[in-house]
């Protein structure tokens, strides 16, 4: 068996995730790789697409929130409006904040891509409507930052990697401890080195293959 997180353990998930066709955020893995090694400056729709897509999946299901994403972006795209998306998706809150970046995306866009830096990035996109803290770096990396979403998959590993159970205590998915960044930075640091991969790529292997139970140590 290869040693938890090792090259060669992460290169193994990664191949058994393609192998059973789990290999997607809203996107391909390999669209991911790309975008992020690659980044490059998205349209207005495109970027409100993006901001849709994580608004959706924020406490839903991935499978239930590509098959929504899909059918709202496909109504609004054939009739540039967005009326009737309650019959879509019947959630109010979702759906308001969908309409508003929608309506707006063309000055949110815009206002992305004048920050100077990737803390300015973050700190813009928590401004957006229901993006919180956690999503904002879920976001930014489909936007093509190389950034974590510290969401509590990745906190788990982070502990383990740590090898300091004390700390899980401290994971809390909603407000990141400090101290859990940090395991979970020093663990991306590592398989970085170890796999010469974006850290953002690292963590939606490392995700997906947690969600699925894959990683039967958590």
């Amino acid at each position: 068996m290869d040693k938890i997180f090792s090259k060669n353990w992460f290169f193994n998930l990664d191949s058994t995730l393609r192998r059973i066709n789990l290999d997607s955020d809203d996107k391909s893995f390999d669209e991911i790789k790309e975008i992020l090694k690659h980044p490059k400056k998205l349209s207005p729709d495109e970027f409100a697409n993006c901001v849709a897509y994580v608004i959706l999946a924020s406490g839903f299901s991935q499978k239930t929130a590509k098959r929504v994403h899909r059918l709202i972006m496909d109504k609004i795209q054939k009739t540039q409006n967005c009326e009737d998306l309650l019959e879509i998706f019947n959630n109010k809150n979702k759906i308001n904040a969908i309409i508003k970046v929608w309506n707006n995306r063309f000055d949110f866009c815009n206002r992305f891509y004048k920050c100077k830096n990737l803390d300015e990035k973050l700190n813009y996109l928590q401004t957006l409507p229901y993006i919180g803290k956690i999503t904002a770096n879920h976001l930014a990396r489909n936007l093509g930052e190389n950034v974590v979403k510290y969401d509590i998959w990745i906190q788990r590993l982070g502990v383990l990697y740590s090898r300091n159970s004390a700390l899980y205590e401290k994971i809390d998915n909603g407000k990141l401890n400090n101290e859990i960044k940090k395991v979970c930075d020093d663990m991306f640091t590592h398989l970085e080195s170890e796999t010469n991969l974006p850290r953002g790529y690292i963590d939606v292997v490392l995700w997906k293959s947690a969600q699925n139970h894959l990683i039967k140590d958590l």
